[in-house]
């Protein structure tokens, strides 16, 4: 109890870092990181006094919120693995309500992933959506997530329900790793490896892409734990109108026995 106090005391600050870290690291993008050079245009052109030869994609810039969105989903979506294994281990309902709660995070995430990368792809590729093993692989894992909650909704018993969603949260979360990993095992000429020995960033992209990670890290968590007391919140609501419910039918239940009786004493 006291670590939960204590994570929802920092959820307004952590939510304020995170958010500010997040702007630092987008104002250094825009202003600061230089261009990268894509396709070679049709002839040198002068520039701002400069001689270019490849055309500088402002678009990449979409990579400094593209990549930290992405990895928060993979992150929320651990979590949902964890809290799954948890509840199977324990059948406590809290871990359930935990694990569905990083579930809708890792959504949010997704989400916003699947939309700067179309975005990406629209600007470098020219296309809207290119069947390539990262984006395929995401694709099917946005599926997994949409279709974790159509299972929660499609079952009425609470704990055959929570069940299910604990199998079927793991079994979501395989996938990250193998969308994480799948342009190193099935290469892509496509969709560019970003963490390898081989790739390296000069610390004008590194700085701003590690602070839009921090950021983005701590908005997830913190959207997490508001989420998760929000849930509980409710959770707490709807027990003590259960709870009232039930006293409130009993005492009727008395009542109206105390009459009957009365009734039959008097006759």
């Amino acid at each position: 109890m006291r670590s939960s106090s204590l994570s929802d005391r920092i959820v307004p600050l952590a939510l304020v870092v995170g958010a500010l870290l997040t702007t630092a690291a987008f104002l250094l993008a825009f202003l600061v990181a230089p261009l990268v050079a894509g396709a070679s245009v049709g002839s040198t052109e002068i520039i701002g006094g400069i001689a270019v030869s490849n055309k500088l994609l402002l678009s990449q810039k979409i990579f400094f919120f593209h990549v930290p969105v992405a990895i928060v989903s993979f992150a929320a979506l651990a979590f949902t693995a964890f809290y799954s294994i948890r509840y199977l281990m324990t059948k406590e309902s809290r871990f359930d309500t935990r694990s569905r709660t990083a579930t809708e995070i890792a959504l949010v995430f997704i989400i916003a992933t699947m939309a700067s990368g179309d975005l990406w792809t629209r600007f470098d590729w020219g296309v809207w959506w290119v069947w390539e093993p990262r984006l395929t692989t995401y694709f099917i894992l946005m599926l997994l997530v949409i279709a974790y909650f159509i299972l929660r909704t499609a079952i009425d018993a609470p704990e055959r329900k929570a069940t299910f969603a604990a199998v079927f949260g793991i079994i979501t979360f395989v996938d990250a790793p193998i969308c994480f990993m799948i342009t190193r095992l099935v290469p892509s000429s496509i969709h560019p490896v970003v963490f390898s020995t081989e790739s390296s960033m000069s610390p004008l992209v590194l700085v701003p892409f590690l602070l839009a990670l921090f950021g983005m890290l701590l908005v997830g968590f913190s959207l997490y734990r508001l989420r998760l007391r929000q849930v509980t919140l409710t959770n707490r609501i709807e027990f003590l109108k259960l709870q009232l419910e039930e006293k409130r039918q009993a005492e009727s239940r008395k009542k109206r026995m105390m009459e009957e009786t009365k009734a039959i004493t008097v006759e």
